[in-house]
């Protein structure tokens, strides 16, 4: 019995491996990325863009089933809530929410996810990353207030 599932085991682990999953990388107009001083530009590229824009760089884990899915779902997921490689291209009242909500998650330790700062130490901000790009979203949130009134 336990060679046999096993067996099964084995048989669908290497059958979902030709399950495709989406790893993509949609060409943007870089007209519609977010613009802005390179200080906050490398914490982001650095700790927010291979889930939160077009540029996302797809580990080699990626490509090996189930954990691909999850990656894959991860990134898809992040694009919709908030996309840098589409920010000129939002309303002024979502880009609003959108900063509202990076405050919270940056200050909560919600992002980057645990699961992916285990595998990637290099996104884990530091306390003067955190206030800095804080900082940032509280000043471009003052900026977008005054245009939507």
């Amino acid at each position: 019995m336990l060679k046999k599932t096993l067996l099964f085991s084995l048989l669908l682990f290497i059958g979902i491996q030709f399950i495709p999953s989406e790893k993509t990388n949609p060409k943007t107009d870089p007209n519609l990325a977010l613009k802005t001083d390179a200080d906050i530009l490398n914490i982001l590229e650095s700790s927010c863009y291979d889930c939160h824009s077009h540029e996302t760089k797809w580990p080699s884990y990626a490509d090996i089933a189930p954990i691909s899915f999850v990656v894959s779902a991860h990134v898809h997921d992040a694009r919709a809530a908030l996309n840098f490689s589409l920010w000129e291209a939002l309303d002024p009242q979502i880009k609003a929410a959108r900063l509202k909500r990076a405050i919270i998650t940056v200050n909560n330790e919600m992002m980057a996810l645990p699961s992916y700062r285990a595998m990637h130490a290099e996104s884990k901000l530091t306390k003067e990353q955190k206030k800095r790009l804080t900082t940032w979203f509280e000043e471009e949130l003052k900026k977008l207030t005054l245009q939507i009134q």
